[in-house]
């Protein structure tokens, strides 16, 4: 199979997204807001609907046959073999309670293959962006993950152990016990702190491609691995069962050992 390759418009669309959302975040950010409860009783407000309006009417407006799905809104032209990914503030409950543990997260995947991928934190003005078959960075500067192999040395983070299942937890256990320490929140910001070396693991279940799918690039291009609890690539979505990322092949095989008993 030939490598996909994402032409630099895009990685420049991108970059004009997470600039455009930057102001909106940050005019709301710690500031006393109404909380909207979604149907799977997630947390929305109206900086979330506010920076994807923005991002999807740039798209809308650049590339109309493309298609967009989004944590807040429909999706729309979902078939497209051009498909962006939107979740405007992953990590709405650290926003809303003035935590700087959150992020915008930009994903371009073709035919379901994640190819671009940004991680912006509008707050403190990190950007991490990963492009498939180059080196990710973190502004600008080539990034990568930890080279700890010892699983007993590892640092394990993931956003929301509450969405395990029972089986899961079981398996979550094993692998926290093992480990020198678990972290718990920061969503797609301790995606960005695993590649560049600072986290080791990042667990996660039961998520959707808007939380995941903008990862994806940034992970793979600074050394680390993503598939699921059971080795396996992800796949197209919009929801995943599992997905276990790793700063390498050695703390993976680790993990999965763990996580399958």
């Amino acid at each position: 199979m030939n490598k996909i390759l994402c032409p630099q418009e895009y990685v420049e669309v991108a970059n004009k997204l997470a600039d455009a959302v930057r102001p909106i975040i940050r005019k709301h950010f710690r500031t006393r807001l109404n909380i909207i409860s979604k149907a799977d009783d997630s947390p929305v407000t109206i900086a979330d609907r506010a920076a994807e309006t923005e991002m999807r009417q740039i798209l809308r407006n650049g590339f109309p046959n493309h298609g967009i799905r989004g944590e807040e809104f429909d999706a729309e032209n979902p078939d497209a073999d051009w498909c962006w990914v939107l979740d405007p503030i992953d990590g709405t409950k650290s926003f809303v309670s003035g935590s700087l543990c959150f992020g915008t997260q930009i994903g371009l995947a073709y035919k379901g293959v994640p190819i671009l991928g940004v991680i912006d934190q509008p707050i403190t003005g990190e950007r991490w962006i990963g492009i498939a078959g180059q080196p990710s960075t973190l502004g600008g500067k080539p990034i990568s993950t930890s080279r700890t192999i010892d699983i007993a040395s590892a640092v394990i983070y993931t956003s929301a152990a509450e969405q395990f299942s029972a089986d899961q937890k079981i398996a979550f256990a094993r692998l926290s016990k093992a480990a020198d320490f678990t972290r718990y929140s920061h969503d797609c910001y301790a995606a960005g702190l695993l590649a560049i070396g600072m986290v080791d693991i990042l667990i996660e279940a039961n998520v959707y491609d808007y939380d995941i799918i903008p990862q994806i690039p940034v992970i793979e291009g600074a050394g680390g691995l993503v598939t699921d609890w059971k080795g396996q690539k992800l796949g197209r979505g919009p929801k995943f069962e599992s997905v276990l990322v790793s700063a390498n092949s050695d703390l993976h095989a680790s993990a999965l050992r763990l996580l399958n008993g």
